[in-house]
């Protein structure tokens, strides 16, 4: 192998290794960038209202006023059958035969009324969710929990 051969594949090797140390550098903030985004549930308890509008009445008007959404962040339809959504107290209710749909949102009510793809009903005869602090669960089918939605003393949205 004679000098200027040698020369030229040091040179070569040498533009190799700085254009693979650019692309690493250029590829390295992409990288961290993905991961700073929050991580997205599958299925997560996407809001609370536990202290409805208007009096606190027990009326099914009031009690349809608390409710708890539940989201699918996914393109596919998630089925929901004897999943559970309970507080703290032990209340619980378990999902029946419903299906709920890819980017959609079910809102289930505490009260009384007819279970339609977007609105389910607990037919409870009083309020569940306590105003001033709480949290809600979400359990699947395993009975692992899903997702969780606290508010009040030292709590506030998803874990």
């Amino acid at each position: 192998m004679s000098v200027s051969t040698s020369v030229s594949a040091r040179r070569l090797a040498a533009t190799a290794l700085a254009a693979g140390a650019l692309v690493g550098a250029v590829a390295l903030p992409a990288t961290a960038a993905d991961h700073a985004q929050p991580h997205r549930a599958a299925v997560e308890i996407s809001g609370v209202q536990h202290d409805a509008p208007g009096r606190d009445d027990n009326s099914p008007r009031a009690l349809n006023r608390e409710w708890v959404d539940i989201t699918n962040n996914t393109r596919g339809a998630v089925n929901l059958n004897d999943w559970t959504l309970s507080d703290n107290v032990g209340h619980t209710y378990t999902f029946h035969h419903y299906r709920l749909d890819g980017r959609a949102t079910v809102r289930v009510h505490t009260g009384r009324g007819h279970d339609t793809r977007r609105d389910l009903f607990q037919d409870r005869h009083r309020e569940l969710l306590d105003n001033r602090a709480g949290t809600v669960t979400l359990r699947n089918d395993h009975r692992r929990v899903v997702s969780a939605f606290s508010w009040g003393r030292h709590h506030g949205g998803r874990h």
